[in-house]
């Protein structure tokens, strides 16, 4: 049942939304092509330990299970170039613009539920799944991009995509379409996918076994 639905979902609704967002497409418009043009390096945010993971994380892995597949092999770092710069900025705008923002309470009467927002539905989550969906279609490694749970500028929880970089550690968003390093987020980081295993790891804040992410 579960590779059942995975076959299905993707077949029919992601090849759909590839086409919308211009994954691997030839006419994605150039905004930067000097090294000078690429944000500049900062600092990373360093994992401190072991973290619970998020229950609707773990039914989504259960579901989309290739979505969740971590390759030590790949990359533990994006290596930034004009290009791949251009690739993750426009990928960013074009998910947060073809996407509805809805809660899942709203969306499908429970508290959380993570998904590729097949249906051009979704909250925070969804979006950044999509975002990462594309930008590894794209050629970007999975591994260095790990879903991540903050607490935003309201005090509530919510999800963000955090891209591991040879210039740091930037984040994408739904509420905006700028890419920013992560501490120009204004965010409390708790924690995110591991990048050695299927797993979480904490970021230092204070972290809660109920913290979910559905804004």
């Amino acid at each position: 049942m579960v590779s059942m639905r995975y076959r299905n979902s993707l077949a029919l609704g992601l090849l759909a939304l590839a086409a919308l967002l211009g994954v691997g497409a030839p006419g994605i418009p150039a905004q930067a092509q000097t090294l000078a043009a690429l944000p500049a390096p900062t600092a990373a945010a360093a994992p401190v330990g072991e973290a619970r993971p998020i229950i609707a994380w773990v039914a989504f892995c259960q579901a989309y299970a290739a979505e969740c597949v971590l390759d030590r092999n790949e990359p533990a770092r994006i290596a930034l170039t004009p290009a791949t710069w251009n690739t993750i900025v426009t990928i960013n705008r074009r998910v947060n613009r073809s996407v509805r923002a809805m809660t899942d309470m709203e969306h499908h009467h429970v508290a959380d539920r993570w998904d590729l927002a097949e249906d051009g539905i979704g909250d925070c989550e969804d979006f950044q799944l999509l975002k990462r969906h594309a930008l590894a279609a794209a050629g970007l490694p999975r591994r260095a991009m790990r879903m991540t749970v903050v607490i935003d500028e309201k005090g509530e929880g919510h999800a963000v995509l955090t891209l591991i970089t040879d210039r740091g550690d930037f984040v994408l968003d739904n509420k905006t379409s700028v890419v920013l390093p992560w501490h120009q987020t204004g965010y409390t980081f708790i924690k995110r996918e591991s990048q050695d295993g299927v797993a979480w790891v904490s970021l230092g804040g204070v972290t809660s076994p109920v913290t979910t992410a559905n804004r």
